[in-house]
């Protein structure tokens, strides 16, 4: 069928129209749209289901993706995996086609407002007679609006970290269940050295790594910056290093960044893409790795530093707070605030989220910087505590709790 020019016209400039709105008003009328239209779980969950499908932003650079890897990986080691599937933004997932069992359970590893969107494009059959699972991240003590309609879709909730279950708890009263992401049951081998990323030997590193796509504002990097500054001025003795992914997309988040970091010279700024065993390597390479975020859903990074036998500098609230504690990481002071995000994703009625202390910060790496005995002390305590506390058993018990085997 030709439209005619006419009907044409009107659906380039309706188009163009839509594209003008800012993005986050309409990835928000896309969800209320697909909650509407998507097929709903039945209200009752089998009793029991034979494995896990595992659902998620697959070959994704976020953090949700590689929680979807983890969480397979350890169904699969447990002998539980019925399949994998892409689930997601239908601009950033591919549509899946592979048919899957009927009788296994799902796990999307999707946050709520993406998960109506994704299973548009499944067969309407697909989600019957099944358990349906959302392990769900966020970041702020208060969820938005859209997330109440994301709930609709799931018969229970698996949260990271206490601090994002209370979050929850609202949309699913008692069907929220804490499921830290078990970083401590798999394999995390690291690639490069102080030699292969072009850094010195002779002197202390502090790293910092950011997705800006995961918001400068939450993440914090000016923090980041001001607190190495503080602690070490011009120092070459001391080398500040600033990971950051997804420049491309955020240029004028790069360029504040690069504005903070002016002519100081012992800050290395690192925009290139690396693969996940490089980014531990670069971890690897350093002496503290430094979190001053706002607010974190879990925190992969520092979890990911402590188990790898890192001292940890971080914010000391959110989700964080699941594998940290004054004895195992140098937890920094804040006070907690109304959001301020540009993006206004967390921009969120009645929120508060955190603003770090940046002279407490800056202590704490004076103090660790210093002190290579006590530097060490804390990274085996860190280490001990993150493995205790980011093993497989409570995903296991999450499986058995919802009859899944």
């Amino acid at each position: 069928m030709i439209m005619n020019p006419s009907k044409q016209g009107v659906m380039r400039a309706g188009h163009a129209a839509w594209r003008l709105l800012p993005r986050e008003f309409r990835r928000r009328a896309l969800t209320r749209v697909a909650a509407g239209i998507a097929r709903k779980p039945d209200p009752t969950p089998p009793a029991r289901s034979r494995g896990v499908i595992v659902a998620g932003e697959f070959g994704l650079p976020s953090g949700l993706a590689q929680s979807a890897e983890l969480m397979h990986e350890v169904i699969t080691a447990a002998g539980l995996a019925r399949g994998r599937m892409p689930i997601g933004l239908p601009t950033l997932v591919p549509v899946h086609t592979t048919p899957m069992p009927a009788d296994a359970a799902l796990l999307a590893v999707v946050n709520a407002p993406i998960f109506p969107l994704g299973l548009l494009r499944l067969p309407r059959r697909f989600i019957s007679g099944r358990r349906v699972i959302g392990l769900w991240a966020w970041e702020l003590p208060e969820v938005p609006k859209t997330w109440h309609d994301g709930a609709r879709f799931v018969h229970e909730i698996w949260a990271p970290s206490a601090f994002t279950a209370a979050a929850l708890e609202p949309l699913a009263p008692g069907r929220v269940r804490v499921v830290p992401l078990p970083l401590a049951a798999v394999a995390l081998p690291a690639e490069g050295s102080r030699a292969s990323f072009g850094l010195p030997e002779n002197v202390l590193i502090v790293l910092t790594i950011i997705n800006l796509a995961s918001s400068m504002a939450r993440k914090n990097p000016l923090g980041a910056i001001a607190a190495f500054k503080t602690a070490f001025g011009a120092s070459r003795d001391h080398l500040f290093v600033l990971k950051l992914s997804g420049t491309a997309a955020y240029p004028e988040d790069l360029r504040e960044i690069r504005a903070a970091i002016g002519d100081a010279p012992n800050i290395r700024l690192i925009t290139e893409t690396l693969p996940e065993p490089e980014l531990r390597g670069l971890i690897g390479a350093s002496d503290i790795v430094l979190s001053l975020h706002r607010s974190e859903g879990f925190g992969l990074v520092p979890a990911t530093a402590m188990l790898m036998g890192k001292a940890v500098v971080a914010t000391g609230w959110s989700g964080n707070l699941t594998f940290m504690n004054p004895d195992c990481s140098a937890l920094i002071s804040y006070r907690l605030v109304p959001p301020v995000d540009e993006r206004g994703t967390y921009e969120v009625a009645g929120a508060r989220w955190a603003e770090p202390e940046v002279e407490d910060a800056a202590a704490r790496l004076r103090e660790l910087a210093g002190d290579a005995a006590a530097r060490q002390a804390l990274a085996q305590a860190g280490q001990a505590h993150a493995r205790a506390a980011l093993g497989a058993a409570p995903v296991l018990a999450a499986l058995a709790a919802s009859g899944i085997a």
